[in-house]
């Protein structure tokens, strides 16, 4: 038996398959999500999802965002937004991360520094999904 995983955010669906086992980054904690899992509603924090599927692991970088459970083992999530490992530059993270860093240290408006850190904090989730993709696939 198989999860029904389906990731929106939004921009567009980002993704649908089956799914073996799956697990997202809750504000109470990471949780882990099987076939037959008890319904379930919670809020997603930024940070590492995965899935698998056929023994093969899948990452994506989520933002906040909410995640439903049903009975039917349908998985819905839906978050700001998502980027699949596949899709992630290591180059253009870590000149993310010198971007907001230097914006971090030259800014006095609030607004611009958080937005600097919730920028610095994708980037290096982003090099850490790089690197382990890179580690996966050998």
């Amino acid at each position: 038996m198989k999860l029904q995983l389906s990731v929106v955010s939004q921009e567009s669906q980002l993704l649908s398959t089956e799914a073996d086992t799956i697990t997202a980054p809750t504000t109470t904690g990471e949780v882990t999500i099987l076939p037959k899992h008890i319904p379930l509603y919670s809020k997603l924090q930024t940070g590492q999802f995965s899935y698998s599927n056929d023994g093969k692991q899948h990452w994506l970088i989520i933002s906040d965002g909410f995640i439903t459970v049903s009975p039917e083992n349908e998985v819905t999530v839906i978050v700001d937004a998502a980027t699949l490992a596949r899709d992630v530059s290591e180059q253009k993270a870590r000149e993310a991360i010198q971007a907001a860093k230097k914006t971090m240290e030259t800014t006095t408006d609030r607004r611009e520094l958080l937005m600097a850190e919730a920028s610095l904090k994708k980037a290096m989730l982003e090099i850490k999904l790089a690197q382990q993709s890179k580690r996966s696939s050998r």
